[in-house]
């Protein structure tokens, strides 16, 4: 049951393992945790890649948040008056990021890492193992905690009724939105200023509807928060990147390509430019002045929109052969963000104060997305993927429940979420988080490696083998040329 299992080497040194342990199976190397159906293998493995399909980034990208003119007026003056509710609430922090360009993004740099997203795990598909953003990535990036109240659509209650509000719902492009519902200066911020406020936020900058509306089903949420609800909004946020990440991931294998992906891979690509920082020597010469990751990472993100860079990022990705703390980068001592966080981002000597928040950090739980019953999803947030990203070192990672075991209708028509929480978790199987204090470090155990090698010994991929599955590149205009005469 524990989260924390150290263990120390025959020079003394004391590490740790992300737990909880169970049989590591030494016979055999294969696990429930991922199946033998190739349909939800990474689209980098397909035989042919068509980069042409990926030419009008416009149209597939659309749904990104818009720009922060549009916007920072109506936030300014809101924030005035309820800055002290955001700061209860949770959400100051991360409000701040819309003051900054989150509506730049890298096509190229996303969809190479797309490239390699498993369906099946909810993961990215390195040579070095699985990555993924966490619920610590999330806090260093937005300044979210990963504590607080479940979301469960539509069983919150509406306790300030919507026909009581003058929102109006016949202006829903953000623009109209904007326009029809900010006060005028020197006029009180009211309680429908505020909702609708929230609701254009939640809908522009944090879950980017794909219709670049403002849906009315955000209404429940964005007045929970004026209340000051305690909603963990990182779970459900990272909860709607697994979704994106399964749509565009599953999109690409489609005839006509990716089209209008939604959802918040903005995200996405702040935490690529976080591992890819280093290895690319992404730099800016403007410093944020927000004490957020976030805000700092904003200002990484490539303006060169390339086709050529396909190449460039397909070929760093590869290059993660050995996990490295690029694929770390918030546990450093020089993270800047939220003093809770700021000071207790190593796992190796957690406080007294912080227990709570790691123990958000590192257990395993179901995470739900939707804000409507028919847009639910759940999934896993199966943490003994990603140990390294903690600087724990890395066992055989193993699935909360088999799949077998598990009615995949269990809650769609009762919507009865506590039930399948409860079966899921298994409440007599309670995780206990032990502080302790150890040396960070990447290694994993001899179980791992052969498990890890014996699923991708017969799916290596190296940049020469990805050149060769190319067709009708854009990289030359007579056919694919021999292996070794890019010099991309």
């Amino acid at each position: 049951s524990q989260v924390l299992l150290p263990f120390s080497l025959e020079n003394g040194s004391v590490h740790d393992f992300l737990g909880p342990f169970a049989g590591q199976n030494k016979k055999k190397f294969c696990n429930t945790l991922l199946l033998e159906d190739s349909s939800t293998f990474p689209f980098i493995h397909s035989a042919e890649i068509d980069l042409s399909m990926f030419g009008d980034t416009t149209k597939i990208f659309r749904a990104f948040p818009p720009t922060k003119d549009r916007h920072l007026a109506w936030l300014n003056r809101v924030e005035s008056s309820m800055h002290l509710v955001w700061v209860e609430t949770g959400i100051s922090e991360f409000i701040q990021l819309a003051k900054f360009d989150l509506h730049y993004f890298d096509p190229q740099m996303l969809l190479s890492a797309i490239f390699f997203w498993n369906r099946e795990t909810r993961a990215f598909e390195f040579p070095c193992g699985f990555v993924c953003p966490t619920l610590l990535d999330i806090a260093a990036i937005t300044g979210l905690a990963p504590i607080g109240d479940r979301f469960y659509p539509d069983l919150f209650e509406e306790e300030i009724s919507i026909k009581e509000t003058s929102i109006s719902w016949n202006k829903k492009t953000y623009l109209a939105f904007i326009n029809a519902h900010m006060g005028k200066p020197g006029t009180p911020v009211s309680t429908s200023e505020h909702i609708s406020f929230l609701m254009y936020w939640l809908s522009a900058c944090v879950f980017c509807t794909p219709s670049l509306q403002v849906p009315k089903y955000y209404y429940i949420l964005a007045q929970a928060l004026h209340l000051k609800k305690k909603i963990c909004l990182s779970k459900l946020l990272l909860a709607s990147l697994y979704s994106c990440l399964d749509e565009a991931s599953n999109s690409l294998f489609h005839e006509s390509g990716p089209r209008n992906l939604s959802g918040p891979l903005w995200l996405l690509q702040l935490w690529l430019n976080a591992i890819f920082e280093r290895k690319l020597s992404l730099t800016s010469p403007f410093t944020p002045a927000c004490e957020l990751e976030g805000a700092r990472l904003t200002t990484l993100t490539p303006r060169k929109r390339l086709v050529d860079n396909f190449a460039k990022y397909i070929d760093a990705i590869l290059s993660f052969t050995d996990f490295s703390e690029d694929l770390a980068p918030f546990i450093r001592t020089t993270l800047t963000g939220p003093s809770w966080l700021r000071q207790n981002n190593q796992v190796g000597s957690i406080t007294s104060e912080s227990l709570k928040m790691w123990f958000g950090f590192l257990s395993w739980d179901i995470i739900i997305s939707g804000m409507r019953q028919k847009d639910v999803r759940i999934y896993p947030y199966q943490l003994q993927l990603f140990s390294r990203q903690f600087s724990l070192c890395q066992m055989k990672p193993l699935p909360l429940r088999r799949k077998k075991s598990i009615d995949s209708d269990i809650c769609v028509e009762t919507r009865n979420y506590e039930e399948v929480l409860e079966f899921v978790l298994r409440p007599e199987k309670q995780l206990k988080l032990t502080p302790c204090t150890f040396f960070p470090s990447f290694l994993v155990s001899k179980c791992f490696l052969r498990w890890w090698c014996e699923y991708y010994v017969d799916k290596i991929v190296d940049f020469d083998g990805f050149l060769k599955k190319l067709i009708n590149s854009p990289f030359c205009s007579q056919g694919l040329k021999q292996s070794g005469t890019f010099k991309n």
